[in-house]
């Protein structure tokens, strides 16, 4: 009786080492991979890569190269295909893989995984950088926040990056790339931007994104709302319940809430002009309305007799995002100068960074900072 129960006891055990083991190899699982461009649009580039590699034909695959190191190698469009040095290739692009992870560098930037150089219709090289997308954050998290930061802002920011980069994929998936290395995906600076405390607030969150509806989040984020994030929906086409935006308590104390930036009259005109928009000898600029989180819907610009109107967001971006830090400020004429006093800093739409801080500073947890700013979104 003893040994029947004793066998029954272990069958037990072997069974819960197979339903918890389940879990575990689920978490173990590679992550999925994505493909960065880290430069477009240039005629050459310098490679090395500082250990074994091989370069294989983009298009079929084919072994092209292989060898111990490869140093300050010039790699050029050609018209039938590429120069590798003074190697001709006939193909339209490569792709190059080291033997030692993050050994491979593009210029001065250093990149873990593998990197494909192809040309595009103009004949103009492009690099995209093809790694996990844990990795990825690696080179992301730096560069957009602080790594000294506290560790649950810097975890609730890698939630929200590896969200909006798999939303990405999903966007990009018949395209050379899923994101771009700059501001209008998210920054991203390769191996070469790799800090302990960022690197291990990616490896805390490993996995874990931002659903809503069972779908990945497009969890977009900004530096500083100014009060109030903006609804996605007066940007893009997007209607999505965490992305209505909400009121932000926490965020006045940053060093981006007020700013004010010059900028001459006749470099408003000459920008406007090349857009076409005939703006001409402009005597004032009017604001004609804001929306829900004080943003500007629509500027007026008088000159000459005429009138030119302009949604807010597209005054914006032509002027430029980093000298009108956002779409929430009052402007008036002095002289031959605009003058743009404003609030907060970026888009607006989603995590304010410098409120997600100081409510870390305050001890709420990456999940709360991240239920605040995309309200009914879950952590999966």
């Amino acid at each position: 009786m003893r040994r029947a129960m004793l066998r029954y006891l272990c069958f037990l055990a072997a069974c819960a080492v197979l339903l918890f083991a389940a879990p575990a190899c689920a978490q173990d699982r590679e992550p999925e991979q994505i493909r960065v461009r880290v430069i477009n649009n240039v005629d050459a580039i310098t490679l090395t890569a500082e250990s074994g590699y091989k370069v294989y034909d983009r298009g079929d695959g084919r072994l092209l190269k292989e060898g111990g190191a490869l140093y300050g190698a010039k790699v050029a469009a050609a018209p039938q295909g590429l120069m590798l040095g003074d190697l001709p290739i006939a193909a339209e692009g490569i792709r190059i893989k080291t033997n030692k992870d993050g050994r491979i560098y593009a210029d001065k930037w250093r990149f873990r995984g593998e990197l494909e150089i192809f040309k595009n219709k103009e004949s103009k090289l492009v690099v995209v950088n093809n790694l996990d997308i844990e990795s990825y954050l690696y080179g992301v998290l730096y560069h957009e926040v602080s790594h000294y930061w506290p560790y649950e802002v810097l975890k609730a920011q890698a939630i929200a990056a590896r969200s909006f980069a798999l939303y990405q994929k999903k966007a990009m998936k018949d395209k050379d790339y899923d994101v771009t290395a700059d501001i209008y995906s998210q920054v991203y600076g390769g191996r070469t931007a790799e800090k302990y405390r960022t690197n291990r607030a990616v490896d805390m969150t490993r996995g874990k994104i931002l659903e809503f509806n069972n779908d990945c989040l497009p969890a977009y984020y900004h530096a500083t709302c100014g009060g109030f994030t903006e609804d996605a929906g007066n940007l893009w086409k997007i209607d999505l319940a965490p992305l209505k935006g909400v009121e932000c308590k926490f965020c006045r104390r940053s060093k981006h809430f007020h700013w004010i930036k010059k900028i001459g009259i006749a470099d408003i005109e000459e920008t406007l002009n090349k857009a076409g928009y005939a703006a001409s000898g402009i005597t004032q600029i009017k604001i004609d309305g804001r929306n829900r989180s004080n943003r500007i819907n629509n500027l007026i610009i008088q000159g000459n007799g005429q009138e030119v109107k302009i949604p807010g967001k597209d005054f914006r971006i032509l002027i430029g995002p980093n000298l009108l830090k956002s779409n929430n400020y009052n402007v008036w004429l002095s002289g031959n100068t605009a003058v743009f006093k404003g609030t907060g800093w970026g888009h607006g739409v989603g995590m304010c960074q410098w409120g997600a801080y100081f409510m870390a500073k305050k001890g709420y947890k990456a999940a709360q900072i991240l239920q605040y700013y995309y309200p009914g979104a879950e952590i999966k």
